[in-house]
């Protein structure tokens, strides 16, 4: 793997591992039964500081589409990925966005013309087997609007990773500037649904404080530039591909932090995503990237003549 390759990777996987703290924190340090003030204190908060630093708004066609790719990686992702928890029991729910790449694999042949290799998609179909092994306890229960809302979440994020890498960014717009455009429409849309569902916020105390400020900062306006960093240097199912660490980390600090048992299924589960995810990370052969350059330029000279 080449170096620059190996470094946007290693880049990009910092994101899911940062969200991957997402549930430690939530459980130990914030309110309960506030999913959506979660989501919310995560997105808009990060986008206005963003704005803030970078200080440049968007500009004709990217008001449109930083409002859509918002919509799609926040605004809309939040509340499906908390719903679809919340009524799936058993880490299904993770099962279930653990999907990503697969339907990243459809979107992007269709909109980007990125033909998945059979090795990336057997490692995607490897890294959901092994996600189940490790989160999906015995007896897990099964709701129907659960799964359509945990399938739906996979959907518009693979959706908005895929559109986040054709639309790329404008020029002299850093990728921080693009990210706060995203996390601060993605916020807007999300204040006033949680206002109608949750009320106003409750009050804080320093524990509260500091997930929230966790959440906002690492997981959030750091976590998601590396991402769309990310998926505008390597193929999108590539990038969906690393989405997995994200469960398997909040595994590791579950099974660290909250002293919760390893089985040995579990063990094997870990080590069988794990090992997807890394072959997912390999470069095609230089020989189909040659044959793939070639094609385009006999088919230049045939039209030529």
């Amino acid at each position: 793997m080449p170096h620059r390759t190996a470094a946007d990777v290693a880049l990009t996987a910092m994101a899911p591992v940062a969200w991957g703290t997402t549930y430690l924190v939530t459980t130990e340090l914030l309110p309960p039964d506030r999913p959506l003030l979660a989501a919310t204190a995560r997105a808009l908060p990060a986008g206005l500081l963003l704005l803030a630093v970078t200080r440049q708004l968007p500009r004709g066609r990217w008001w449109w589409r930083a409002t859509m790719l918002g919509l799609l990686n926040i605004g809309a992702f939040f509340p499906l990925l908390f719903f679809a928890a919340y009524r799936l029991p058993g880490g299904v729910a993770a099962v279930l966005g653990a999907t990503q790449p697969l339907l990243v694999a459809v979107l992007g042949a269709a909109v980007l013309a990125e033909r998945p290799r059979p090795g990336r998609i057997l490692a995607a179909l490897a890294a959901v087997a092994g996600v189940a092994l490790v989160v999906v306890r015995p007896g897990a229960g099964l709701d129907a609007l659960g799964v359509v809302a945990g399938l739906a979440g996979a959907a518009v994020m693979a959706t908005g990773l895929v559109f986040t890498r054709r639309w790329g960014r404008p020029d002299g717009v850093s990728v921080l500037t693009l990210t706060g455009w995203q996390l601060t429409a993605g916020g807007l849309l999300l204040a006033p649904l949680t206002l109608a569902a949750e009320g106003l916020p409750p009050a804080l105390d320093g524990r509260a404080v500091g997930g929230y400020t966790w959440l906002t900062l690492a997981g959030t306006a750091v976590a998601y530039a590396l991402w769309f960093r990310g998926a505008q240097r390597l193929p999108a199912m590539q990038v969906s591909l690393l989405g997995v660490l994200s469960p398997l980390t909040a595994a590791i600090l579950g099974w660290i932090a909250l002293d919760q048992g390893l089985t040995l299924a579990q063990a094997a589960g870990f080590a069988v995503a794990l090992a997807a995810t890394a072959l997912g990370q390999l470069p095609a052969r230089p020989g189909r990237v040659r044959a793939a350059v070639r094609e385009p330029k006999r088919r230049a000279v045939l039209v030529g003549d």
